[in-house]
């Protein structure tokens, strides 16, 4: 057990330093982020006063906290659909990776996750320390926040990752080009999670069905428990749930991984 942990240690290790190899594309993503920041700014703080300055729940400090929060952790949450594993698969050289001592699915999704982890030090937390100080942010005043705030990040990274894995990455057993999935991915998860607006302002039927997939637990869970719109228990159910998520997702995906090997067909070499 020691053994196997070291090694995805390392893994993950590597996917972080891989990572920190493209400082400059982090330091173009963190002016995209600012930039569309402040236009959720401009756009849902005129929402939320129009609403008589507040909506569902969210007035506009704490509408200010969901915007900055969530623009910091669009760098870390792959909501663009785009896995190395979707490409291994189409090259054929995802029959290297079976040979090899690790889990397939495991070596993906821990090299995703500490990618994902590198961004938030010079993309995240810049943009969310960038809207705290020139728009301001309502946070809570319990520090257990923050720690359960920090694992449920933690875990969103882990689910997105294991979610683009499922939906984008071993569908490349089974079709040739996974491009049109990674496409409808961007589309649907960044809508479902919460990026535009909070999935509570949708319609109930709405609401209900972005709750009933994994999307939420990538950032709008995340989002309500770093800003204490979720305190307590709620704060500790939602972390429970994203737990549920990455448990189920996972189970699944390590299900078609194996259905796919028994598929896999590379042609030539």
């Amino acid at each position: 057990m020691t053994r196997t942990v070291r090694v995805y240690w390392r893994i993950l290790v590597a996917g972080f330093r891989r990572q920190s190899a493209y400082v400059m594309a982090a330091f173009g993503g963190l002016v995209a982020n600012t930039t569309f920041g402040l236009l959720k700014v401009a756009i849902l703080f005129a929402t939320v006063r129009a609403a008589g300055g507040e909506l569902e729940g969210y007035d506009v400090a704490l509408m200010s906290t969901y915007i900055w929060i969530s623009q910091g952790l669009l760098g870390s949450i792959n909501m663009s659909g785009r896995i190395e594993i979707a490409d291994r698969i189409k090259s054929g050289d995802v029959a290297v990776d079976f040979l090899r001592p690790l889990d397939v699915q495991g070596a993906a999704i821990t090299t995703e996750v500490g990618r994902a982890v590198f961004n938030l030090i010079p993309r995240g937390l810049p943009s969310v320390l960038i809207g705290g100080i020139f728009v301001g942010m309502a946070l809570p005043a319990d520090p257990s926040a923050y720690a359960l705030g920090a694992v449920s990040v933690l875990l969103a990274i882990a689910v997105s990752a294991a979610t683009v894995y499922l939906l984008v990455g071993v569908p490349g057993f089974w079709i040739v080009e996974t491009r049109g999935l990674q496409i409808l991915y961007m589309v649907v998860s960044g809508f479902l999670a919460g990026l535009f607006v909070p999935i509570w302002l949708f319609p109930d039927v709405l609401e209900v069905a972005a709750q009933a997939t994994p999307f939420p637990a990538t950032m709008m869970y995340p989002v309500d428990v770093i800003s204490g719109r979720a305190a307590g228990l709620d704060a500790v159910a939602l972390v429970a749930a994203q737990v549920a998520w990455l448990l189920g997702v996972l189970a699944v995906g390590q299900l078609l991984t194996r259905a796919g090997r028994r598929h896999l067909e590379v042609q030539g070499g």
